[in-house]
């Protein structure tokens, strides 16, 4: 997936006057055992003093390892270096803990800053704080932290009510939230110092973009046009990437060239959103023109760039094209990353070339310190493709053994892959390992297994033997390692059933799996019956 740099980041927070400096505080009371700060440099008169941002970010990460993993209370932590702590740090923490699905914590700092004697109610910590609450879906946390700046004294500006817009745009009833994002808008344009900056434009006319709402993008274009606020990159970006994820590749070419006629160059993250779109909708003749006017253009190519195509290649079957773009890649002096590695394995699964694509995640492992469980995810997620249920379990088996532990969507995928294969033994031992594990499923995680299972249990299975493992098959699709069943969707019940009594169904949750490959042709089937590969270094 193409992203660009979000421009809806509040304004840095003002520094209360009365408070020191971070450099000056670090170096006056530094906590013991804290990392050695800077000092000034007089010997030289080209030397400079330390950065102060530098300082006060790692005093953050300093404290973030004083909580030992989660074991001890970061308030706590801060109690005992409150000497040291400013409004500054609380900043940075709340953008660290916002990364690490941390906000119950944010609201505990925040608690904690109130009752400190430096601290003054600052509408750049309510932006902030109302942001990370709409990123995580808590919109009635944020609304309760916007009424608690009117209570302290802040007025609200346009960096709050943009952090208000973008909170409302994380809901899961978009069109409501779009409805609501707009009722701001126009309350802003309203009030003097509240009014529509460049930030408020860029994230509602994406929103609308996404929403595929056409006649309220025009809208807002025109509003934009007739206000003193110019358009930038990141407005023509977001609305093209918009509408490219959405197919509408008329109205895309339309933004762009609108955005041709406003003499705004096209960077990199244009040309990368382009050749995406035009992937995803198999126009392959456009997306290799928009590679060749980059590789013209000033503009580098990026490992996005070749990612996106050798995915949507694969898509399409088209096992040359995307070598010819891994070999592209090297002629342009680019070293595949473990995405791109990730995006091969993809790719090769689509191709029904298994054991292609093993030998791509045995590099990865071997060329890789620490492995994302992402990889895993991908080789497991090739199996399942390929209709190999029993490979992806070994594989599972080999990971868990080294001490990876698996996430929710690695067993998302597995349960919609056994649940197709009919497999009920697979069904219940993955299972009995989320039980084990903690993670819950809810009903959703079932009712997509149901509809995956729906998409093939007209077709034909027969038990795969151990030596049919070790053979390329001529019609894999239809003649899979699945055992054949006159009633698959009562089975595929009792095994839910079975679940059910075990563990709690919570509802609302999203799923996450990737689309089966359909295979009709011959597949490559990988030759080892147990992947034997190295997992030392994989990491979870």
């Amino acid at each position: 997936m193409l992203a660009y740099p979000s421009t809806s980041a509040p304004p840095w927070p003002q520094r209360h006057p009365a408070a020191a400096s971070p450099r000056r505080v670090a170096v006056a009371a530094a906590p013991a055992g804290a990392p050695a700060r800077g000092k000034r440099r007089r010997a030289g008169a080209g030397e400079a003093e330390a950065d102060p941002a530098a300082e006060a970010a790692e005093l953050v990460r300093f404290f973030l390892r004083k909580t030992d993993g989660g074991k001890d209370r970061l308030v706590s932590v801060l109690d005992r270096h409150v000497k040291v702590v400013r409004t500054e740090h609380c900043f940075l923490l709340f953008e660290e803990l916002g990364r690490r699905d941390g906000w119950v914590q944010c609201l505990e700092i925040f608690r904690w800053m109130q009752k400190q004697r430096w601290y003054v109610a600052d509408n750049g910590i309510y932006s902030k704080l109302i942001s990370v609450m709409g990123r995580k879906g808590q919109i009635r946390m944020a609304m309760w932290l916007f009424s608690q700046m009117r209570n302290s004294g802040c007025k609200p500006d346009t960096s709050v009510y943009n952090s208000l817009i973008g909170a409302h745009l994380h809901s899961r009833d978009k069109s409501k939230a779009l409805v609501k994002a707009l009722g701001y808008f126009d309350k802003m344009k309203g009030m003097e110092r509240c009014q529509p900056n460049i930030v408020t434009y860029n994230i509602l006319l994406r929103a609308c973009a996404r929403a595929s709402d056409t006649k309220q993008v025009d809208i807002l274009f025109k509003d934009l046009d007739e206000s003193i606020v110019s358009p930038d990159i990141y407005t023509y970006n977001g609305v093209i990437d918009g509408y490219g994820k959405n197919g509408m590749i008329t109205e895309m070419e339309s933004v762009l060239v609108r955005m041709k006629s406003k003499q705004c160059r096209p960077d990199v993250i244009t040309f990368n959103i382009l050749i995406d779109s035009y992937g995803r909708k198999q126009t392959f003749d456009k997306m290799e023109q928009v590679f060749k006017s980059l590789l013209r253009s000033k503009e580098r190519p990026t490992h996005p760039t070749f990612n996106s195509m050798i995915t949507n290649y694969g898509k399409a079957r088209l096992r040359e094209k995307a070598e010819s773009v891994l070999e592209k890649m090297g002629e342009l002096g680019f070293k595949p990353n473990y995405v791109t590695q990730e995006c091969l394995i993809n790719m090769y699964a689509y191709c029904d070339c298994v054991s292609k694509a093993q030998q791509i995640f045995d590099e990865l492992v071997s060329s890789q310190s620490t492995v994302p469980l992402s990889s895993l995810n991908a080789m497991l997620d090739a199996y399942c493709m390929n209709r190999l249920p029993m490979e992806a379990d070994r594989l599972l088996d080999s990971a868990i053994e080294k001490g990876v532990v698996p996430s929710a969507s690695t067993y998302k995928l597995l349960y919609k892959a056994y649940t197709r294969a009919n497999d009920k033994m697979l069904v219940q031992k993955l299972l009995q390992r989320m039980n084990k594990q903690g993670i819950v499923p809810n009903k959703k995680f079932f009712l997509d297994a149901l509809e995956a299972f729906g998409t093939s249990a007209n077709k034909p299975r027969r038990v795969q033997t151990s030596n049919s493992a070790r053979e390329s098959s001529s019609d894999s699709a239809n003649n899979s390692e699945m055992a054949s069943s006159s009633k698959p969707v009562s089975s595929t019940l009792e095994a839910v059933g079975a679940s059910e009594k075990k563990i709690r169904i919570l509802p609302n949750s999203n799923s996450a799996s990737k689309p089966d490959a359909g295979s009709e042709s011959s597949s490559e089937i990988a030759t080892s019956s147990k992947p034997e590969l190295s997992f030392l270094r994989v990491a979870s």
